[in-house]
């Protein structure tokens, strides 16, 4: 790959890392047998035997390390836009440019309809595929976007499908259906209600409002989650059929009531807090999450004190070769006790912190409830097994804070079941939440004791403006980070851990999905310091389609798993995804406006090489 001025100096730098690291550990990156395999023995003569001792197999020289991967530069344009025509290029420009433009974006929506009543509906969806539809969508069905992904692979990219069609829905609809699907039959007939914090509000009942980069689904009834499934299927399908290392992506609040997600979240939280409250009591506090652990001893006095089980009745919760072993528990062991007790009663009582009564962690179901429930967890079963059959990695997208919770739990599930010998569920961590360092560092210790494979995406996440909002409407703690840089520490942070994991445990894997520059240059320093050889196929990259092609591109030519999200779907469903897209470019300017100026810099370059109507080729 082609490299010039500064990029070349970091390449340089980069390429010495790769060769130190690959010395330090003695040719561990050749053990991954399919990128180097050992030379073949020379065939035994009829003297020798077949077999060769095993001392003179401890005498042969470990194989010759990995060689490291080109360098990789991010401003050189001819690199990074090969794969384009000239015709993509200068419409990259015209749709860029017209997303830093305010008023169109900020009316974009609105703009859309009024042009589809204008033009009628057959010239409008023409202008669309010219302009945004075009660089942002990959087409209208599964057969119409193979093209496209065989495409981006020979240069290098895979693909993350995503059927990208959105419910038309008013403000007062979204508003109605979410009051609705999030309510039990049991606060409707008391009147009560959850804490406010798990708990609907009508002002927030449109979770699309302040929402730019995140597709809503709106309960309707169980045939519509069938449905949603059955898109879903087919997208694993399509992904599976395309290519032999696919991701699909799902997202939960699709396949069931949202007020599952709302109760079992609610639920989870109750009890890391009572654990949090036990730990107080025992003088532990201000300890990270896996560092917090209960004597067995004082845990079993004061749950006596506290009215909620006496020693006996709580003797065999701590016995056994999993849990009170070194005379502590910690958060995990306290975690897995939920299974337990539910089993014994669906009445589990904990104290309130701020009353001081016992309550029920666990509220009644109606019989229809229990069967909505099930459902919900039989699709993610069907889905989960279906990804599995076809060699297709499913990535289950993060969500709302009130929900996330659950959606976390339910995944984790997943993933005990079905990565026992891959990754192929992969949970989504948001790094703009305080507490992601702790979420993730639970989670990997989870998987390093039970011996599954450990699968994550990191994203900064898509809710701030909509959680700050509600956080402070609501009554309860802002869960964001600050500012932009804190959510950049936590992420680096956050998957940091998860690279030394892969380090010394090959059973990690994380998706890097990032535009930012810096959080991908960020990933590759540390990989050649941590020798993980990118052929290892443990961290990905993934960009959106029609975004920062000047990432993907060179990752991708380089030897780096790489992947575009790919959206689907016919024109006229996929307008609240596109207007989304131009409001996410618009958010970053500096990003859009470095990636128009290197799309000016290859069209010239074309135009004066006498190159403008050459055809992509791949490197």
């Amino acid at each position: 790959m082609a490299s010039c001025g500064r990029g070349s100096a970091v390449a340089a730098a980069a390429a010495v890392l790769w060769r130190r690291a690959a010395l330090r550990r003695g040719g561990r990156w050749a053990s991954t047998a399919a990128a180097a395999p050992e030379p073949s023995p020379d065939p035994p003569s009829a003297a020798s035997p077949v077999a060769a001792p095993e001392s003179e197999a401890r005498l042969r020289p470990p194989p010759p390390p990995l060689p490291p991967p080109p360098p990789v530069d991010f401003e050189d344009a001819r690199e990074a836009f090969r794969s384009k025509s000239s015709a993509e290029l200068a419409r990259g420009l015209l749709v860029l440019g017209l997303c830093s433009f305010g008023p169109l974006v900020e009316n974009a929506s609105q703009l859309m309809q009024l042009s589809q009543r204008l033009l009628g509906r057959d010239l409008f969806e023409k202008l669309m595929k010219m302009t945004f539809y075009g660089q942002f969508v990959a087409g209208e069905d599964q057969e119409a976007i193979r093209p496209l992904i065989r495409h981006n692979r020979a240069f290098g990219v895979g693909s993350v499908l995503d059927y990208s069609v959105e419910e038309d829905l008013t403000p007062k609809e979204a508003e109605e259906k979410e009051l609705d699907s999030c309510t039990s039959a049991f606060e409707k007939e008391t009147g009560k209600q959850r804490e406010k914090r798990y708990s609907v509000h009508r002002k927030f009942g449109d979770r699309r409002d302040g929402v730019i980069s995140a597709r809503t689904y709106f309960y309707a009834d169980e045939g519509k989650c069938d449905r949603h499934m059955d898109t879903f299927l087919k997208c694993v399908e399509a992904s599976g059929g395309s290519s032999d290392d696919g991701f699909s992506a799902i997202k939960l609040t699709a396949l069931g009531r949202p007020q599952f997600l709302l109760q079992f979240s609610e639920v989870l939280v109750k009890w890391r807090r009572f654990f949090h409250q036990l730990a107080a009591e025992q003088g532990k506090v201000g300890l990270a999450a896996l560092e917090t652990k209960l004597e067995v001893e004082k845990l079993q006095e004061a749950l006596a004190k506290l009215g909620i089980a006496t020693r006996a009745e709580s003797q065999h919760w701590f016995t056994g070769e999993k849990l009170g072993g070194s005379g502590t528990v910690d958060l995990l062991d306290w975690n897995s006790l939920i299974d337990t007790r539910t089993e014994i009663s669906k009445l589990l009582l904990i104290p309130n912190i701020k009353t001081g009564q016992l309550e029920p962690l666990l509220s009644h179901f109606t019989e229809e409830e229990e069967k909505q429930m099930k459902r919900m967890l039989q699709r993610m079963d069907v889905l989960a097994k279906q990804a599995v059959k076809m060699g297709v990695r499913l990535m289950v997208d993060a969500e709302q804070t009130y929900f996330q919770p659950a959606i976390s739990r339910l995944t984790l599930e997943m993933q005990r079941k079905f990565n026992q010998e891959k990754p192929s569920i992969f949970n989504t961590y948001q790094c703009y939440l305080k507490d992601a360092y702790d979420n993730v560092t639970v989670d990997v210790e989870l998987s390093r004791r039970e011996g599954w494979h450990f699968g994550a995406k990191l994203v900064r996440g898509a809710y701030m403006e909509q959680e700050r909002r509600r956080a402070a409407d609501v009554g309860y703690e802002d869960p964001i980070n600050a500012t932009y840089e804190e959510t950049s520490k936590m992420y680096h942070r956050c998957l940091d851990y998860i690279l030394e994991e892969i380090r010394h445990n090959r059973k990690a894997n994380v998706m890097v999905a990032s535009h930012n520059k810096d959080t991908v240059k960020f990933t590759l320093r540390r990989m050649a310091d941590l020798g993980i050889h990118p052929s290892e196929n443990k961290i990905y990259f993934g960009q959106l389609l029609g975004m920062c092609d000047q990432i993907t591109f060179p990752l991708g030519q380089a030897g780096f798993p790489v992947y575009k999200y790919v959206p689907y779907g016919p024109v006229h469903e996929v307008l609240p995804y596109l207007s989304r897209r131009a409001q996410e470019n618009q958010g970053f300017m500096a990003r859009a406006q470095e990636e128009r100026a290197l799309l000016w810099v290859e069209l010239k370059r074309r135009l004066f090489s006498g190159s403008l109507l050459s055809a992509p080729s791949p490197p």
